[in-house]
Formats: structure tokens, sequence, C-alpha cells
């Protein structure tokens, strides 16, 4: 039986319980005393899983905006300490922006 991270969490603590009785692994000993996230966690180990999803950016080139960044990151430095408000504004905006587009983009 293959089984997702997303599945097992959705299950209710008897389920996962009746799944863990099956499996043969050093994680899941003890799995009729263990809580819910315990048990999800050694399920996961037992089956290989991970526990959380990686997300991915489409369309957009995320090392390129993030070279941008960086360089806004000075020049908000730089404004910040000359105390120049529309230059420290118009920096921050730039970085929000930039930030927000590789946000969209995360799948």
């Amino acid at each position: 039986m293959s089984h997702t991270y997303d599945e097992l969490k959705e299950k209710k603590l008897t389920e996962l319980r009746e799944i863990a009785r099956e499996v043969e692994h050093p994680a899941v000993a003890g799995y009729s005393s263990m809580h819910k996230e315990h048990l999800i966690h050694a399920l996961c180990e037992a089956f290989g899983l991970e526990e959380h999803v990686h997300h991915e950016v489409v369309g957009i080139d995320k090392a390129t905006i993030k070279a941008k960044i960086r360089e806004l990151k000075v020049e908000r430095d730089a404004a910040l300490e000359a105390r120049d408000r529309v230059a420290l504004k118009r920096a921050r905006r730039k970085i929000h922006r930039l930030k927000r587009q590789i946000h969209k983009a995360t799948v």
C-alpha cells in the first residue's frame, strides 16, 4: 500500500493505527500508545515519505529575481543611512513586488 503524507494526515487515529498494525518497522513500535502526530511521523519514516510539501517556482527565473532583491537591499540600506525617505520607500516597494512575484509563481 502506498500512502502520501496528506492522505495520512487526513485519516483518523484509529485508521492510522490499523495501517501501523500491518507495517513492520522499528519506527512504528508502540503504535497503540502513540498520539496522532507521532504516529504520522513514524509512518512517514517507515514508508520513506517526506513530511512537508516541496513547492516549485514555475514560469519565472527565481535566481534572477533574488539577485535583484539583493541589489535592492543594498540600495535600501544606503537610503536608510542617508535618511532618504523617497528612495527608501521606492526600494522597499520594489523588493515587496519582487517577493510577491515569486510567491505568486510558486506552485
